[in-house]
């Protein structure tokens, strides 16, 4: 008996090595930049933290796309980098500024991997970033734009950093030490679960809040979950930023449908995971995210359940105005209604700022990021956001008459 193998549908070793792209230095940190170097044998290992050093600087202190740029490095050494790294940055497919100042990037990772990105002016210090840590989500939370984005894949490590380099480059922040920088806070709550990608995001902030970079303190560094229970220690402890928690919801039935991951990690638990939060203290205190929902979430009675829930932990709570998008099923509570939610909580000692909805005309606002880049193509998201625009136009034309 004789036997024929097919060998027309295996791809040769050498085209599967061909196919790997270069790595990306914007995504190493300073040990792994030396690594990458010494093991590349482009630099010899006498001078590789030296070298590293200048490189990680030239990358995220100076904000270089071109290794040609780093001056202060051999000429040699430039070319032998250039052949074997990359330190470009991925393709800004669509950019948006809202009539508040707030700016929307879309990002083009690779084909079909699309993010965004959004910077709002004026909120921390100067103004905050919030980037995405997986394209799409597997949370599917009810109140959520972005979760009806089935989860594609985790971001690397080079494009959540990236993410802060387009910023950056469009604010004309390089180098990071500049005078009167308009980038000061760095938030993952854009697109994921960023505890399901927690490598990859401890070492970008790793990256960020290096002072030879980029160099944004981890106090300035907020990472939200919505209570990947598991995970919170070792956020704390790889991290050390400051955590907040999209809660939503003072009792599991509701939460059960607002947050789904609540059914897996329940709010008892979720509680007791954040009590033993690491740092956690009067300084660092942890935010609780808290969308206002029209007859939903918003009664007096969920205020003062709120307040017995967290009683005891450092925290304060962001209550957030529901951010409408096509489709939706839920409304924003009235303003009175938040007003009389947050007294209670103002009451009982607890900060509770009310978040002004920053981006909602460009679909930057909280909960509306989404980016369906195998369904809707950019100019199909502009009428999208033209559509939501209408729409609040004639609810506050409504309310005036």
């Amino acid at each position: 008996m004789s036997v024929t193998l097919d060998l027309s549908r295996v791809a040769p070793a050498e085209k599967a090595d061909a196919a790997k792209p270069p790595v990306n230095l914007s995504g190493l940190t300073r040990p792994q930049l030396i690594a990458a170097l010494t093991e590349s044998g482009v630099v010899e290992h006498g001078k590789a933290k030296m070298r590293a050093t200048q490189v990680f600087r030239w990358i995220h202190h100076r904000g270089v796309t071109d290794f040609a740029q780093m001056s202060d490095v051999a000429k040699e050494t430039r070319a032998r980098l250039a052949e074997t790294f990359t330190i470009s940055r991925p393709e800004v497919v669509e950019r948006q500024v809202s009539k508040d100042g707030t700016r929307k990037w879309l990002i083009r990772m690779a084909p079909g991997i699309e993010v965004e990105t959004v910077y709002i002016p004026s909120v921390g210090r100067v103004g905050a970033l919030c980037v995405s840590s997986q394209v799409g989500c597997t949370l599917n939370c009810s109140f959520c734009h972005t979760g009806t984005q089935p989860l594609v894949r985790n971001l690397t490590t080079a494009e959540i950093v990236a993410q802060v380099q387009i910023a950056k480059d469009d604010l004309a922040e390089w180098p990071s030490d500049k005078e009167d920088r308009l980038l000061s806070n760095i938030v993952f709550m854009g697109m994921g679960e960023p505890l399901y990608n927690l490598g990859q995001v401890s070492d970008a902030i790793e990256i960020i809040s290096d002072n030879e970079g980029i160099g944004i303190s981890r106090r300035r560094i907020t990472v939200s979950t919505s209570g990947v229970v598991p995970m919170l220690e070792k956020l704390g402890n790889t991290t050390q930023a400051m955590l907040a928690i999209s809660l939503h919801a003072t009792n599991d039935d509701l939460r059960d449908v607002l947050v789904p991951l609540n059914k897996k990690y329940p709010i008892a638990q979720l509680m007791e995971g954040i009590r033993a939060y690491p740092g956690l203290s009067n300084a660092r205190r942890v935010t609780f995210e808290y969308v206002m929902l029209k007859g939903v979430n918003d009664s007096p009675d969920e205020a003062r359940a709120l307040v017995k829930l967290i009683k005891g932990i450092p925290a304060k709570i962001n209550l957030i105005p529901f951010n409408p998008w096509p489709g939706s099923q839920y409304e924003c509570s009235d303003w009175g209604a938040i007003e009389t939610f947050a007294a209670i909580l103002n009451k009982a000692g607890y900060s509770s700022p009310i978040r002004t909805p920053r981006g909602r005309d460009i679909l930057a606002a909280c909960g509306q990021l989404k980016s369906e880049s195998e369904k809707v193509r950019a100019s199909a998201l502009r009428k999208l956001s033209m559509a939501a625009m209408a729409g609040m136009l004639e609810d506050d034309a409504d309310d005036a008459a």
